[in-house]
């Protein structure tokens, strides 16, 4: 036995408790497989970084621009009848402090973010007259309340196709020793979720993408659900359908709010990629977030060709190899003194440098509106933006500025609980308002009207309160 053969045996025998252990918990062959390749490239000292020898970045005019097709409205809509939207609904908003979907919280009118997905379908579907089919991937902790939130819109689930399907779970490593973590005072902390990029195992494994394909449906536009502005595009589909491309990302011009997040760039063997900042080398973090050397970000809103995604998973037996991500953590992620792990995940976007012909496409900024963080949300909450009659979520036509800038202290609203304590009123007006960084512990009054840009900042150690109906148009506030 040569010596590759001794080390191929030594992982083996090192992922074994991992095969075993997801086993025992349901997890499919096809799942375990995907892991396996994962681990073995963590064993083998895999980090996932993605260094810039490996890429250049896209330049101007590489893609295309939404803003500037014309005349493939009516190819798209011609391929309307063969489309699915699907929401990626598996988060639990932890970080906003939520133990249940985070597409229960109210967005606007009463209305939480599935009320208006399911309206937005709805209304897009009585306007063309088509079926159009929404499916969402939820994680177990997300299924059971999105159903039942979902339960009083009975016209939303079409026939034949169901309204859900389940995303799936990795098992955490410990980093010393690269075994199996373990946490019997709550043994669900020993799992993590495998990242977006596991849709593609997903529809497999749930029968989801041949009762799609079954159905005639040919294309899937899929978004993240915390993200409203990501609506059906007829002019992308038809640019989708027209070139018959297997796969495109949305991406939009990186600003310096996006400086963290995923950019696009392009091999050296031309194909498209997506680096995420976990995967950026700490000496190459500054040019990473240097938003005119890579100018455009993944807005997690892709478009694929179902029978092309087919093709390519039986071609690999199911299983995809994207790059990997391998996310450094403690098996408690709210205990800092708990055993550090290791995630490993993959992103959904990334699947752009394993399709053939994959691209990707330049869009407006106001598709994209997530709220990752309570200052999101109040973002939505606020007079810059209106909910239209067909459930679109869009900036107010009366804002004459550009996107809002706004930053919250951490320490007293980075959870719902603690935004709502201190907006008791809602969000004060920010129609006029280029940026609002709040610092310290300040209550809102009803009827607040912000200007321009602000800084307000309470240096005491105690809360203060703003006055009902006060106008904040200093540059800079102390209280």
């Amino acid at each position: 036995m040569d010596r590759y053969d001794v080390f191929e045996n030594q992982i083996e025998g090192k992922f074994q408790p991992f095969a075993e252990k997801m086993e025992k918990n349901g997890l499919s062959p096809v799942v375990i497989d995907t892991f396996r390749h994962y681990y073995t490239l963590l064993v083998e000292g895999g980090t996932g970084l993605m260094t810039k020898t490996d890429m250049d970045p896209v330049q101007e005019g590489e893609i295309a621009d939404v803003e500037k097709l014309s005349g493939l409205a009516e190819a798209g809509r011609g391929a309307l009848e063969k489309l699915v939207v699907i929401k990626l609904n598996g988060g639990l908003g932890t970080s906003m402090g939520l133990s249940r979907a985070k597409t229960l919280l109210e967005v606007r009118n009463g209305l939480s973010f599935l009320d208006i997905i399911a309206r937005q379908i709805l209304s897009y579907r009585r306007t063309h007259g088509i079926r159009l089919p929404v499916v969402l991937m939820n994680s177990f902790s997300t299924e059971a309340d999105t159903l039942e939130a979902l339960a009083p819109y009975h016209d939303l689930p079409v026939e034949d196709i169901p309204l859900s399907f389940l995303q799936h779970k990795f098992p955490k490593v410990f980093q010393d020793g690269l075994m199996p973590a373990t946490w019997p005072a709550n043994p669900d902390l020993e799992w993590n979720p495998p990242g977006h990029g596991d849709i593609y195992t997903a529809l497999v494994t749930s029968g989801m993408l041949e009762q799609l394909l079954g159905a005639g449906i040919r294309y899937a536009f899929i978004s993240n659900s915390d993200n409203l502005g990501a609506v059906v595009d007829e002019t992308i589909l038809g640019y989708l359908a027209q070139n018959n491309f297997p796969f495109m990302m949305e991406v939009a011009d990186r600003t310096e709010a996006d400086s963290k997040g995923g950019h696009l760039a392009r091999l050296k063997n031309g194909r498209f990629t997506l680096r995420e900042i976990a995967q950026c080398p700490e000496d190459e973090i500054e040019e990473f977030q240097d938003i005119n050397v890579y100018r455009y970000f993944n807005t997690n809103t892709i478009w694929v060709n179902l029978l092309a995604l087919k093709q390519l998973l039986e071609a690999r037996d199911n299983v995809i190899h994207l790059p990997m991500i391998r996310n450094p953590k403690t098996v408690d992620p709210k205990d800092d003194s708990t055993p550090p792990v290791y995630q490993m995940e993959t992103a959904m976007g990334s699947a752009i440098s394993i399709f053939d012909e994959a691209t990707a496409i330049r869009v407006p900024r106001t598709r994209f509106a997530p709220v990752k963080k309570c200052q999101d949300l109040l973002a939505l909450w606020s007079d810059c933006y209106v909910l239209t009659d067909d459930y679109l979520v869009i900036q107010n036509p009366r804002r004459k500025l550009s996107t809002l800038l706004l930053k919250l202290d951490s320490k007293y609203y980075k959870k719902i609980d603690q935004l709502k304590a201190r907006f008791p009123h809602g969000a004060p007006s920010l129609l006029d308002c280029v940026s609002l960084d709040v610092q310290g512990d300040i209550v809102f009054g009803k009827g607040v009207v912000i200007r321009d840009r602000v800084v307000i900042a309470n240096q005491t150690d105690r809360q203060v309160t703003i006055a009902d109906g006060s106008l904040i148009e200093e540059h800079r506030v102390f209280l």
